[in-house]
């Protein structure tokens, strides 16, 4: 099995945006704080997507979420234009991301318990627990492997994948994608993770 990348969407989407910044660098506030700025504004944005989650408004929530991402890539994306990027920094996004991924499915949950539709709150259950063993295994396995971002179900793929599900009336399939596919993703570093492993190691 070769090794199928899960940051291609991020880094693709990441490098226009880097390419755009250069031209609109100069009219953007003070430097020192923008990369962060952007990181909790997206976070705020969750949050009210959460709430239109909560209240069953479905599009409207997958349209918050989709604009929140856009906050999650950028954020990265400028800290690097301006020679900000930091490992402190890195480590406030990934926190953040989490936070925004309890939020996110943490309302949709909420959701479904208020309207007492066990199995979607079962399958959420799932999804939420997929979309952080996916950020846990990594931090885990560059322990002891260089790099572990491979599998296709990263965070924007993930926000995709649930914001269209949203837009065209198809959230609960949405949902057993991710439950399904999140936990691939997971068990794919793993294998990937061993394998390296045990590559690296000398006979």
């Amino acid at each position: 099995m070769g090794k199928i990348e899960g940051h291609m969407l991020r880094k693709i989407i990441g490098n226009k945006i880097e390419y755009l910044f250069g031209y609109l660098e100069p009219f953007l506030p003070d430097h020192r704080i923008v990369p962060n700025i952007l990181t909790f504004t997206g976070l705020g944005i969750n949050l009210i997507g959460a709430l239109l989650f909560f209240e069953g408004f479905m599009k409207a929530a997958g349209i918050v979420i989709l604009f929140a991402g856009l906050f999650d890539i950028l954020d990265g994306a400028v800290a690097r234009a301006r020679n900000l990027a930091t490992k402190i920094g890195a480590f406030t996004d990934s926190v953040v991301d989490r936070y925004s991924d309890f939020v996110i499915f943490g309302g949709i949950l909420a959701y479904y318990i208020k309207n007492g539709d066990l199995t979607y709150s079962i399958v959420l259950l799932f999804v939420i627990s997929g979309a952080f063993l996916i950020s846990y295994i990594r931090a885990k396995a560059e322990l002891i492997i260089p790099k572990c971002d491979v599998g296709l179900m990263e965070r924007p793929e993930r926000i995709i994948v649930l914001a269209l599900g949203c837009l065209f009336d198809m959230l609960k399939p949405a949902l057993w994608f991710l439950a399904i596919f999140t936990h691939i993703t997971a068990f794919y570093r793993i294998y990937y993770t061993i394998k390296v492993y045990k590559k690296d190691q000398p006979e």
